[in-house]
């Protein structure tokens, strides 16, 4: 009995001792959204549009509805963009502005895409009547695009002026010094 013992200890302490936790992937979606993006962005710049839509879409998927997302979205917008399919691309911009609103390059994309659409006056119509003060922001940008440059400062100022403490606000000032310096639409 006692050999049966020392036999069974001798097994335990072999297993034990000498086990390994094997060595796999753990899937982490955020961490691969965050890849997918980056092969969006490459396949972007090497003019392979609808391999960069694709892991955009990907990135998009793995990862819904966080501040990251609104920046996988506004990659795709400007893939749709330059492909001049507004009306996705503005659908983008719209999906990145709603989870972070914060971000003045989202605004401008949006305007953009608006003017590209044909549809500027009638957004220019609707966000006039907007009580909600970040729509000032991209009623500023709507002028700019429709070439009001001098109704665009203004409303963009008053913005700045009513909100100098928003993360956007320094984004927003940006864009009235390249307006005011003539630098707008050179990119």
């Amino acid at each position: 009995m006692r050999g049966i013992r020392v036999v069974f200890l001798a097994f335990v302490v072999i297993f034990t001792v000498g086990y390994a936790k094997p060595d796999f992937e753990v899937i982490d979606s955020q961490k691969n959204a965050y890849i997918h993006n980056n092969y969006g962005l490459v396949y972007a710049e090497q003019g392979n549009y609808f391999a960069a839509v694709q892991e955009f879409k990907m990135a998009i998927d793995l990862n819904p509805g966080t501040q990251a997302t609104a920046v996988y979205y506004n990659n795709l917008g400007n893939i749709y963009y330059k492909l001049e399919f507004s009306r996705y691309a503005a659908q983008c911009f719209e999906n990145a502005r709603t989870l972070y609103p914060l971000n003045v390059e989202y605004y401008r994309n949006l305007a953009k895409a608006y003017k590209q659409q044909g549809i500027l006056n009638s957004k220019i119509n609707k966000y006039s009547a907007s009580k909600n003060i970040l729509d000032k922001v991209l009623l500023g940008f709507m002028y700019l695009e429709a070439g009001n440059k001098q109704k665009g400062v203004v409303v963009l100022d008053s913005f700045c002026m009513t909100e100098p403490d928003l993360l956007i606000t320094g984004g927003v000032k940006y864009y009235i010094n390249k307006v005011r310096d003539g630098t707008y639409y050179d990119n």
